[in-house]
């Protein structure tokens, strides 16, 4: 639902301004109360009605984090797991190894001590390779001791979860999350071939880069047969689905889910769930940090001035962000690949504040914004 007015005029401006800069081909901006109505524009500045870009899926990158991992970890501790509990007593592949302490909390605010990552894959592809691999991978920092993001961690915490649900995180993704909620077809991991999905790189540059960085002679592993290949080597490498990477969808989506953590929760979560994840848990540590999501407290982090402290979200490495505001009830959703075609890597995160801005001061004064319309 659409706003009109010079503020609205100016967020489209802003993502037009991206495209021809060359920050991504193609941006999707959405602003929405609750998940629900709000405002859209497209990458070009041409504000939409709502129906243009519905199917348009992204690779969301490590808003998998959060919305995939962090959601169902939440839903584990109905069934018991303790977020004190070792991973290994879950993963016992770990147990014996640095890792055999480290907590599923830790692993989900970022403190168990993992690298930020290694490429896993470099010793073979599946779960067990992976395992094996972990093992192997030395602590920067002893647990529960700093903040140190990680991709290495959620990927730990997704097997974890797997092992504990019985299933495949996409399906107990599909199961849990994104049926219940009715986001089915707009959110979950590998998509099909022939989805609609904003492209990302043509052959994988940013992991090539970084594989010669480190003087290591793998390849990052090729695109699972049958489904759209992530831009995350260590997640093609588990068929697309981990708890690091692997989730694609669409900015309304994205928006629907993020506004189950506003306080007082939603049909899913129940509040309690949603002021734990999103309450700070690293008090003193270099960034504040909830269970999955990063607070606008946080120095130099993407939320910018217009988003209170207690603002929560997350990025994307592809050029994906959500912000969720829990004073105005409002989620902040952008949506753009940078990584598409040549693997360019620029800074986001003046654009992504700039957006939060503009978007905010849009909806703030959009005649479309009342609750209802």
């Amino acid at each position: 639902m659409i706003g009109g007015g010079l503020q609205s005029d100016a967020v489209g401006g802003l993502l037009g301004r991206a495209v021809d800069a060359g920050l991504a081909l193609r941006w999707v901006g959405l602003a929405a109360r609750e998940g629900g109505a709000g405002m859209c524009w497209s990458a070009a500045g041409t504000r939409l009605d709502g129906e243009e870009e519905a199917d348009l899926r992204f690779d969301l990158a490590s808003l998998t984090k959060p919305l995939a991992t962090a959601t169902l970890l939440l839903l584990a501790r109905r069934d018991g797991l303790d977020l004190e509990q070792p991973v290994a007593e879950i993963v016992p592949e770990l147990a014996g190894s640095p890792w055999n302490g480290v907590t599923f909390e830790q692993c989900a605010t970022h403190t168990a001590g993992f690298p930020a990552w290694a490429p896993l894959y470099a010793s073979g592809c599946g779960r067990d390779a992976y395992l094996d691999a972990l093992r192997r991978v030395e602590p920067v920092a002893a647990a529960g001791s700093r903040v140190e993001y990680s991709c290495l961690g959620f990927l730990a915490l997704g097997i974890a979860l797997e092992r504990a649900g019985g299933a495949d995180l996409g399906v107990l993704f599909a199961d849990l999350v994104a049926e219940p909620l009715g986001l089915a077809q707009e959110l979950g991991f590998a998509p099909p071939a022939d989805a609609t999905v904003a492209p990302g790189e043509r052959r994988w540059f940013v992991e090539e880069r970084a594989l010669t960085a480190r003087g290591i002679s793998a390849a990052p592993p090729p695109a699972p047969a049958g489904v759209w290949p992530c831009d995350d080597g260590n997640a093609r490498g588990l068929g697309g689905v981990a708890g690091n990477a692997g989730l694609f969808g669409t900015a309304a989506a994205v928006a629907r889910l993020a506004a189950e953590y506003l306080p007082g929760g939603g049909e899913l979560l129940n509040a309690a769930e949603a002021e734990l994840a999103t309450r700070c848990r690293t008090d003193g540590l270099e960034q504040a940090r909830g269970i999955g999501w990063q607070l606008a407290s946080s120095p130099g982090c993407s939320a910018g001035p217009a988003l209170p402290a207690t603002a929560f979200g997350h990025t994307g490495f592809t050029g994906t962000s959500v912000w969720s505001d829990p004073d105005s009830r409002a989620v902040f959703v952008l949506l753009g690949n940078r990584l598409h075609p040549g693997g360019r890597t620029p800074d986001l995160h003046p654009l992504r504040r700039r957006f939060h801005t503009l978007a905010r001061e849009a909806v703030g004064a959009g005649s479309h914004w009342d609750e209802g319309d």
